[in-house]
């Protein structure tokens, strides 16, 4: 194999071959062995990518060496897609660098590069196939701007502030100089236009992390976790990733108006795992699960008889309940109220009287208790006149609101067994439903309304 290559002036028309062996690197001219130096010179066009290392930096300027007969040089403006970048911090002496070639000889014969359109060029081609397999992208923060963040990818990306977080970030500032992930939404090659979210990155995992925790997850478990929203009907639960609800009713064995009555945003909580409905990643939790029921304390300390302190906490038609403990309540029905016939329970009781109470039933199943005020001996209620407003009912008008309840004949009979005045024409269904959160008991048959003392 030979080759004629143009040496020196000298030699300019001289018959030059290759030697064997050299891989074109060393030619022999009438008969002397001497360096090939165009073999060692890489062709390239305008617009092509080369590869060279650092030499020099200058405040304005950087001398890279590509193996070409002179070296390159990186203007300061193409270094980097930063806005006043110093050369120093982009790059150092003896690095490898990538740079686009933007002309091979500039008036003053100078071979001038372009490092950040060479990353920028890569990076196109990366952020395209990122966009079409749906992978994620890093980059770094370099400006906080109206609306959004700036992600250097060797492509200005735009992050909108909506898509920064799950949730709403009040200060964008603290992302400054972070390097996170996102996806790329929109891309536009002929108007360099990138957006990015980080939420669908952060969403994907927190779906991974959901699937993770449900699958360790068992109706049963006691677990720790911290309020993380609390709502009208309940209080969802952080438990590292996914959310469970303890439903109003599973807060606490006493009544609860609001979940904020006792617990806040933020508060460590030890609660129960009662359900999981692994098909639409739901979680039921119970927090008064994890303290004492207090209805045990009830069937491990008292029996059918026990007399003992209470108070009155809601007057209804029917009767009216004390509480005997925290989160324990009673009824005692309208005809156990007094010896004689009570018309309203108001003429007898009020919320908030102090009461002692005799036990008539102890129901474990139904949790629910039958009580008496007029059974227990020696005590005087005071007889409260009931003076309603004229023309208003003085049942409407004293008494507090209920709900539409069915209730058996038992629980509106008179201490001999007749229908109580006014509330004969009540539905029968056989069962009382007490206000939820409270443990409380109906007088079942035979108790309430028995007449025995």
């Amino acid at each position: 194999m030979s080759s004629t290559s143009t040496l020196t002036p000298a030699t300019e028309q001289r018959s030059a071959k290759v030697v064997e062996g050299s891989d074109g690197l060393l030619l022999e001219v009438d008969g002397r062995i001497v360096p090939n130096y165009d073999a060692t010179l890489h062709p390239f066009q305008e617009g092509d990518v080369v590869t060279g290392h650092v030499v020099r930096i200058d405040n304005d300027e950087v001398l890279v060496d590509i193996g070409y007969k002179s070296e390159g040089v990186i203007p300061a403006g193409e270094l980097s897609i930063r806005k006043s970048v110093d050369p120093s911090d982009e790059v150092a002496l003896g690095e490898e660098v990538d740079a686009l070639v933007l002309t091979k000889e500039d008036q003053d014969g100078r071979l001038i590069l372009s490092k950040k359109r060479a990353r920028f060029e890569k990076a196109w081609r990366r952020i395209e196939a990122a966009a079409e397999s749906g992978e994620p992208v890093q980059g770094s923060v370099i400006e906080v701007v109206k609306g959004g963040l700036i992600i250097d990818l060797g492509v200005r990306g735009f992050l909108p502030a909506s898509l920064v977080d799950i949730r709403r970030v009040p200060n964008l500032d603290e992302y400054m100089g972070q390097a996170i992930e996102c996806k790329v939404i929109e891309l536009n090659r002929s108007r360099n236009n990138v957006v990015l979210s980080r939420r669908a990155v952060l969403e994907e995992q927190r779906k991974e992390d959901r699937e993770r925790i449900l699958d360790r997850l068992q109706p049963g478990q006691v677990v720790e976790g911290t309020i993380s929203n609390i709502v009208d009907f309940g209080a969802f639960v952080d438990l590292d990733g996914i959310d469970g609800l303890i439903h109003i009713s599973e807060l606490s064995w006493s009544h609860v108006n609001h979940p904020s009555e006792i617990l806040s945003i933020g508060d460590k909580v030890t609660v129960k795992v009662l359900d999981i409905d692994r098909d639409r990643q739901r979680i039921s939790l119970g927090l008064k699960q994890t303290q004492e029921d207090p209805w045990q304390r009830v069937v491990d300390t008292y029996n059918i008889g026990d007399e003992l302190e209470g108070t009155v906490t809601k007057v209804v038609t029917f009767g009216a309940f004390v509480e005997i403990l925290d989160g324990v309540e009673g009824l005692v029905h309208i005809s156990e109220l007094a010896q004689h016939h009570v018309e309203n329970p108001r003429e007898i009781i009020q919320p908030g009287d102090p009461v002692r109470v005799k036990i008539l039933e102890i129901d474990s199943e139904r949790r629910r208790l039958s009580l008496s005020i007029k059974r227990v001996e020696g005590q005087v209620l005071p007889v409260r006149p009931i003076n309603p407003p004229a023309g208003a009912d003085a049942d409407a008008s004293n008494l507090d609101d209920v709900p539409e309840l069915g209730l058996s004949e038992d629980v509106f009979a008179t201490s001999d067994g007749a229908p109580a005045d006014g509330v004969g024409a009540e539905p029968a269904s056989g069962e009382l439903e007490v206000p939820s959160g409270r443990v409380s008991a109906e007088p079942g048959p035979g108790s309430a309304g028995d007449g025995s003392a």
